[in-house]
């Protein structure tokens, strides 16, 4: 009879430890759902600000030019040369740069500066979650370091031209290191503080 009763409070022991494992235990594809969910709302494009356009860049100046030529080959811009006045010094050329027809398909346009926009080219995705740490004794909080990159890129961005022009699209299509802090919410996991991979600047 004493055995029989060592026995039951043991399995109920067990049976507690292993509900207490169960509710602290987190599935990493929950915080990749959470990741992706917010990452979906961050549109990925060119420039880190709106461009206006039609724009006016000098002819001999390739700084000024390579960003604006590799979208004129990508058949997203037109582009006219013209002669540029300057007072007393003669005259420079220069190149006007306007949307196409199928530029103007895949323009984002600034509700807020009418002629300002910007080429976005799609969003992140993670392609792995490496490791994640409880904040607080609860779990309610989580670090998470997880690896994303572009997927999917539109024909236009993924020449090597358009790469080499905008270092952002070569380096947004390949994997790079993140992390986020996740909270425990009614709706699951949400996502906070998440600081992504750096990104390089592009031209023009």
């Amino acid at each position: 009879m004493h055995m029989r009763r060592l026995l039951v409070v043991s399995l109920a022991g067990l049976a507690l430890l292993g509900e207490g494992c169960k509710k602290n235990t987190v599935d990493p594809g929950a915080f990749k759902t959470a990741l992706n969910n917010y990452l979906k709302s961050q549109q990925q494009c060119l420039w880190a600000a709106p461009q206006k356009l039609p724009a006016q860049a000098d002819a001999s100046d390739d700084a000024q030019t390579r960003g604006y030529d590799a979208l004129t080959d990508a058949g997203l811009l037109t582009r006219t040369a013209v002669e540029k006045k300057r007072f007393l010094v003669g005259s420079k050329q220069a190149n006007d740069y306007d949307l196409s027809d199928q530029g103007r398909s895949v323009w984002t346009a600034d509700a807020s500066q009418p002629g300002y926009g910007n080429f976005c080219y799609g969003h992140a995705e993670v392609s792995s979650v490496d490791s994640y740490t409880p904040q607080a004794d609860n779990a309610t909080q989580y670090t998470v370091s997880y690896h994303y990159q572009a997927s999917n890129l539109p024909p236009w961005a993924n020449s090597a031209e358009m790469k080499a022009a905008f270092p952002k699209l070569g380096s947004a299509a390949a994997p790079q290191a993140g992390t986020a802090t996740l909270v425990r919410s009614n709706d699951g996991w949400l996502v906070q503080n998440a600081q992504p991979g750096s990104q390089p600047s592009s031209m023009p």
